[in-house]
């Protein structure tokens, strides 16, 4: 596991004299000088995150309508999706390493896909199995199957949860993303693992500190928007 050993390129070790002496934690000039480097890893952190939130919802949801459908599935989609989640991250990335390649993009990108699932699939599961029984004897009266009941029905009243799920999904995702810079693939993770290995440089540990809590709210604040616009009723029934 050499690759767990390699440090990241050195970016600079010293704070510029015009932030005053020493080490500081805040350096406007060390952000305007490494800008680049900088918008690259946030470009990086924001696409992963996106692709691990979309495939893990693709994922989630039919395993959350199998597990709704075959209740005996239930236990088993839930265990094995758990059971994932307990695999420390560490592990997790040594494990695919060797199959995916140490310094892959894709091996980050599972690991975090893994992770994502649980929390999907439970809230999932959840929404679906809260969605009132009238209301699904209703539209089985109407006319409805199974699969027009699911889409027309079941679903939609499921999307709180569904988006619940895809909140804490994707905030949990922001920070896991940062364990990726022990191959080089952590998006602003780099950022603070690089400040480590450049002899504690601060400023930079906290400029990808900083930008990692921000995204994640930023990604949860867009979220809860998503979700009051897909449950206009929610808010109606709320007043």
């Amino acid at each position: 596991m050499s690759f767990l050993l390699r440090a990241p390129a050195p970016l600079p070790l010293a704070a510029p004299a015009g932030d005053g002496p020493g080490n500081p934690w805040f350096s406007w000039q060390y952000i305007q000088d490494n800008a680049d480097t900088i918008l690259s890893k946030l470009g990086f952190h924001i696409g992963i995150t996106l692709e691990t939130v979309v495939i893990a919802l693709l994922v989630a949801v039919p395993l959350a309508v199998l597990a709704y459908w075959i209740r005996p599935l239930t236990g088993p989609i839930l265990a094995l999706s758990g059971v994932l989640y307990t695999i420390p991250s560490l592990a997790l990335l040594a494990l695919l390493a060797p199959l995916l390649g140490a310094t892959n993009r894709g091996t980050v990108l599972i690991a975090l896909v893994l992770y994502a699932l649980l929390l999907l699939v439970r809230n999932a599961l959840t929404g679906l199995t809260q969605v009132p029984a009238d209301v699904k004897d209703a539209a089985s009266g109407m006319g409805y199957g199974r699969f027009g009941r699911l889409w027309h029905v079941e679903l939609p009243l499921a999307l709180p949860g569904i988006v619940t799920g895809l909140r804490l999904a994707t905030v949990s995702t922001v920070a896991l993303v940062t364990i990726g810079a022990i191959i080089g693939q952590g998006g602003l993770g780099d950022l603070i693992m690089g400040g480590f290995w450049n002899n504690f440089y601060k400023a930079e540990i906290l400029t990808g500190t900083v930008l990692c809590v921000g995204l994640a709210l930023v990604f949860d604040l867009a979220l809860v928007g998503l979700g009051r616009v897909l449950t206009p009723w929610s808010r109606r029934r709320a007043t």
